[in-house]
């Protein structure tokens, strides 16, 4: 197939692509680079199958110009700053819902029905079931971001309604791995690296996380593709265990050999919006016959060590 790749130069996106490509696809990379990297896409810039455009998901005319003879759209593009949403509240609204607008859009001038959405784990708020089934109650939003995931997920489905389209809509926990360029594992190794005595964490180091190795994450994603078949397919991806923060800090300071000073800013929530657990359901993924390769632990010292081998990549987001 033709498949376009929003975010395509991503942490995430670019790993799609390196699979897409592999496995003989052609591929159209559609990326403004505000947060990928040129490196990322290094190999898949070698292949004859690989297309690069350099634009943004706000500029509608480009993303359907880019959008000719494809079969399968990856919107991945999104603006992922949870934390600092607050900050810049019109961000969230235009990189993920009216972005995901454009998308669908553009898809729809262009006759592409096909789309895999990257929503988030976050849909679920302060879930009131955990761990969290697709078909959990949703509850009140308690960030900009979750919000507006849930504006794209509704704008997907119903143009799934309304248009024919087909949708696989992906709801993400925390991604790990290779490329790895923002996150708990990205905060504390600077942190830890500029000073290994002392470390600041923020919450009580008490929530409760669960988080998937990027590999196993665009397993699930290709295997449900394959095999999921209805006009809206919604899948939980995650692994089957979670871990408190303070448990990545023992990790990464044991695999780093430091013993620091934890200090903790208060209370059960790191900033504002961020949800003390986040724990999904994933009995639905693993019908299909997808298992995660890699435990938590196994992927967070896989990222510190794609890190370590990429101190650089620390002073990209400065």
């Amino acid at each position: 197939m033709k498949w376009l790749v929003t975010g395509g130069a991503g942490f995430i996106g670019s790993t799609l692509v390196d699979r897409l490509l592999a496995d003989g696809h052609e591929v159209v990379v559609y990326d403004n680079f505000s947060t990928g990297q040129r490196r990322f896409l290094q190999a898949a810039a070698e292949s004859p199958r690989c297309t690069l455009v350099t634009a943004d998901v706000l500029d509608r005319e480009r993303l359907t110009a880019a959008m000719h003879g494809v079969d399968f759209v990856a919107h991945l593009a999104a603006n992922a700053d949870v934390r600092h949403g607050t900050e810049h509240p019109s961000k969230d609204l235009e990189q993920n819902t009216i972005a995901t607008f454009n998308v669908l859009e553009a898809m729809r001038a262009a006759g592409v029905r096909r789309i895999a959405f990257s929503s988030t784990g976050s849909v679920y708020g302060d879930a009131t079931v955990i761990p969290a089934p697709e078909d959990a109650p949703f509850p009140i939003q308690t960030s900009l971001y979750g919000a507006s995931k849930v504006a794209g997920e509704a704008l997907i489905t119903a143009y799934c309604e309304g248009f024919d389209f087909q949708a696989y809509i992906f709801r993400f926990v925390s991604i790990l791995g290779e490329r790895y360029t923002h996150g708990h594992v990205f905060d504390f190794y600077r942190k830890l690296r500029a000073d290994p005595t002392r470390l600041e964490v923020l919450g009580n180091g008490k929530q409760r996380k669960s988080y998937l190795y990027v590999q196993d994450c665009i397993d699930a994603m290709l295997l449900t593709i394959e095999r999921a078949q209805d006009r809206v397919n919604i899948y939980n991806l995650g692994t089957d265990e979670y871990c408190e923060v303070n448990d990545s800090v023992r990790w990464i300071s044991e695999r780093l050999g430091v013993a620091p000073t934890i200090s903790y800013t208060g209370g059960d929530r790191g900033w504002v919006g961020d949800s003390p657990f986040i724990f999904l359901d994933t009995r639905r993924i693993r019908a299909l016959g997808w298992r995660p390769k890699l435990s938590i632990r196994e992927g967070v010292i896989r990222t510190l060590d794609w890190l370590i081998a990429n101190p650089d990549i620390l002073t990209v987001r400065e």
